[in-house]
């Protein structure tokens, strides 16, 4: 009897896996990115901090009840009455919290792990990148409690307004349908990054790289959507996803949540890139930042660069009205 031969070939890994999954789906899921060590000093971070900002012992937070920047300051001592739903800059030099906490927080944005996948999703080799911006999502409400909140479906830099015609050459997909990133890559990315158990991202998968179909322009912003997906996270698990894809959060308030937001670019981003990131008042401090509780090693001469393009973007901006993506 002869047995049947077996075929030995193997697909070939593509050079480039993780940009290749988030160019065509725009999202790229990462199980177990950080480990149980890390992992501990950072949600002992996390809840410390998140503890000043509902104590309006930290301004700068995002509230409850409003989607997008700017948000108003937190006057000291007096908690937002609606409660927050996330805290901003956490790479901000007046950052209320111990050195050693601080430390950990920023080796999560500027390590060599998270640097090593950023390179291959904007190119270049790792070198050119920026510093743009780091803040945490949290639980939505008070210290005391509070109801859910829910973002409706968006895309990051184009508003829902706009018509086919603008919101395709916004997304660089032209008249035949071709997606222009496809080519050319991505000059900036960002990510969600999970301290505990969440499941509060909702995507569309694909939308990225297309205009919005009837049904989802006359979509309620909270209804479902035809093929979303919630994006379900352990901790330490980091997610990537095309700030342009069509999604939404849902934050339920009887569930802690301590997700790390983050996101870097690369030199020669466009005059919208520099308008998503200094909407964010990054450039009223980035001068300031002190990186020494990185040590003297990779990360901190990596932490420095990014930082030195950061004040170069707002230099290369300075005195025009750079304005706010999306209202709301």
């Amino acid at each position: 009897m002869t047995t049947p031969a077996t075929n030995t070939e193997t697909t070939p890994t593509p050079p480039n896996p993780h940009l290749e999954t988030l160019l065509k789906t725009g999202i790229l899921h990462l199980p177990a990115f950080l480990p149980p060590s890390t992992l501990s000093p950072l949600l002992t971070a996390a809840r410390n901090l998140t503890t000043l900002a509902r104590a309006a012992l930290w301004p700068h937070v995002r509230t409850v009840g409003k989607q997008f920047p700017p948000w108003p300051l937190s006057a000291p001592g007096v908690p937002p009455e609606e409660g927050i739903w996330g805290v901003q800059h956490l790479l901000h030099p007046d950052l209320p919290l111990t050195e050693e906490e601080r430390g950990v927080i920023a080796g999560v944005y500027f390590g060599g792990e998270m640097r090593g996948v950023v390179a291959e999703l904007v190119g270049g080799g790792g070198e050119g990148l920026v510093m743009e911006l780091f803040n945490m999502l949290v639980r939505p409400g008070r210290e005391d409690g509070g109801g859910g909140f829910e973002l409706g479906w968006h895309r990051d830099d184009v508003p829902a307004s706009v018509g086919a015609e603008e919101e395709g050459k916004r997304l660089g997909v032209g008249e035949d349908g071709r997606w222009e990133r496809e080519e050319r890559g991505y000059v900036h990315t960002q990510w969600n990054l999970a301290l505990v158990e969440e499941e509060s991202l909702v995507v569309v998968p694909g939308s990225h790289r297309r205009v919005r179909t009837e049904v989802e322009r006359k979509v309620g912003p909270y209804e479902e959507l035809p093929g979303q997906v919630v994006v379900r996270m352990k901790p330490g698990d980091v997610v990537f996803y095309d700030n342009n894809i069509l999604h939404r959060g849902v934050y339920d308030g009887s569930k802690e949540r301590f997700t790390l937001h983050g996101s870097v670019g690369r030199v020669g981003g466009s005059k919208e890139r520099a308008r998503n990131v200094l909407q964010h008042g990054v450039g009223e401090w980035v001068d300031r930042c002190d990186f020494s509780v990185l040590g003297d090693g990779r990360e901190r001469e990596a932490a420095e660069g990014m930082r030195e393009r950061l004040v170069e973007m707002g230099r290369e901006n300075q005195g025009r009205e750079v304005g706010y993506s999306l209202e709301g």
